[in-house]
């Protein structure tokens, strides 16, 4: 509901509900009033926090090939874009972190975009690169030619806090001189929605 941190922030000082209905270019949620495991008369998952455009990517700016871009998670292209970003927020110019021993920690639970390219029946190098969670650490740590700790860490809920635990442990320990941590959370396919209303794990009202 927010295209970048500005809009995000003034809509936490406005008070604003970002949380919305499943957008139609995810999935519509009125089909899954059948799905398997959902007992008679449940509450179909139609809540969440959705970024808008998660498909579109400047592949080019990163290096990255438009077959590769096709395959790769739209969960890697926001991360490489939002730590671009965090970069030039805090005036730190990313070409200048060049054999730096930096250090990445990504928080990360799902990757909904590999079922939908194993449900689309692809299979290729850039499919399983793309698409292997290690590699949402790796692939920017690469991208920066970061010589510190790259790691993705998935406690579920935890992650990204965890991730910034490790980032600060990093640092207080010497192990790195420079930090990104962060955590990326995309919700591609109804599988986890329903599975977590499956477990009664999901406010009905979408609000908690």
């Amino acid at each position: 509901g927010a295209g970048n941190l500005d809009q995000f922030w003034e809509a936490l000082e406005a008070g604003r509900d970002l949380v919305g209905e499943i957008p139609a270019d995810r999935w519509d949620w009125r089909r899954q009033r059948a799905a398997p495991g959902l007992a008679p008369g449940a509450e179909v998952p139609r809540w969440g926090g959705f970024l808008d455009a998660v498909d579109r990517f400047d592949a080019g700016f990163f290096g990255i090939s438009a077959r590769e871009a096709a395959f790769l998670d739209p969960q890697a292209r926001l991360l490489l874009e939002t730590a671009w970003h965090a970069l030039e927020d805090a005036a730190v110019a990313p070409g200048t972190l060049a054999g730096r021993a930096a250090g990445v920690f990504v928080g990360s639970q799902l990757n909904d975009y590999a079922e939908l390219v194993g449900d689309a029946g692809e299979a290729a190098a850039q499919a399983v690169l793309g698409n292997t969670r290690t590699m949402l650490a790796n692939r920017l740590s690469h991208l920066l030619d970061l010589r510190g700790p790259s790691e993705v860490v998935d406690t579920a809920c935890s992650s990204s806090l965890v991730a910034v635990h490790r980032a600060v442990r990093s640092l207080r320990e010497g192990e790195s001189d420079l930090a990104l941590a962060g955590g990326v959370h995309v919700i591609l396919s109804p599988r986890a929605q329903v599975l977590g209303a499956q477990l009664g794990m999901l406010s009905q009202t979408g609000r908690c």
